[in-house]
């Protein structure tokens, strides 16, 4: 099954170094994840003052600046995973160095028919 981990901190948890230190380690742990056949995507996003929200009501979109909600901790990043079950992505969760500043949620992704393969 897949899951998306999705990877929210405080975007001024970590010093530039330390961030990139973050990269490295991810980097790693994403290699690690790809040689057992785990590995699927990851990425950080660039800071949330680069986001963008767009709704749609009554057939006419509205577009915002920011995210869409007001948090102490914003989406920093994700990986997408291919896991057997929810304890094997609390694991790789748990691996994850935002983790130990901040806080991954994991999502089981539903899988939807007729979509592009990737």
């Amino acid at each position: 099954m897949k899951y998306l981990l999705l990877i929210y901190m405080d975007e001024n948890a970590l010093s530039e170094t330390e961030r990139e230190h973050c990269y490295v380690e991810s980097a790693q742990l994403a290699q690690k994840l790809n040689d057992r056949g785990k590995y699927l995507a990851t990425a950080p996003l660039h800071p949330v003052a680069t986001a963008t929200s767009v709704q749609v009501r009554d057939g006419k979109s509205l577009v915002t600046d920011g995210p869409f909600a007001e948090t102490r901790e914003q989406l920093g990043g994700f990986f997408l995973i291919d896991a057997q079950d929810l304890d094997e992505a609390i694991a790789i969760a748990s691996q994850i160095p935002g983790a130990r500043v901040g806080t991954i949620e994991i999502r089981p992704v539903l899988e939807v028919a007729g979509l592009p393969k990737s």
